[in-house]
């Protein structure tokens, strides 16, 4: 762990950053209207900028630009397009087959921070 932001995640639950654990355990600290926001943004996006317009390639979304940002130009180049969805796609494969091996050490070892290689840490 490296960093955690200061004060309160949920005031009225009195409920503060560091009071979450990391981890899976963290589900089942943050209250269920946070969980909600979370679900509802990502709705929210994509039913308003994300949202897939039929004639156009999957993912070529009309307001976002290159990297994914909201209102920017696109990649003008076809070659350097396809290069880079290539390379988006490998890292996202690569991002998922991550993060399941780090639920996977958390669930069953507990953690997956420098005290599963370093018990003294």
């Amino acid at each position: 762990e490296y960093f955690r932001f200061p004060g309160y995640l949920s005031p009225s639950a009195g409920l503060k950053f560091t009071d979450v654990p990391n981890g899976l355990e963290a589900m089942y600290k943050v209250p269920v209207a946070g969980g909600m926001q979370m679900f509802l943004f990502a709705g929210f996006l994509e039913w308003g900028i994300l949202k897939q317009d039929g004639s156009r390639a999957p993912g070529d979304f009309e307001n976002v630009g290159d990297l994914g940002v909201p209102y920017n130009e696109g990649v003008a180049d076809p070659e350097a397009r396809k290069r880079k969805l290539n390379a988006e796609l490998a890292n996202g494969r690569l991002a998922m087959f991550a993060i399941m091996g780090m639920m996977f050490q958390n669930g069953f070892l507990g953690t997956t921070g420098p005290s599963m290689w370093a018990p003294d840490a």
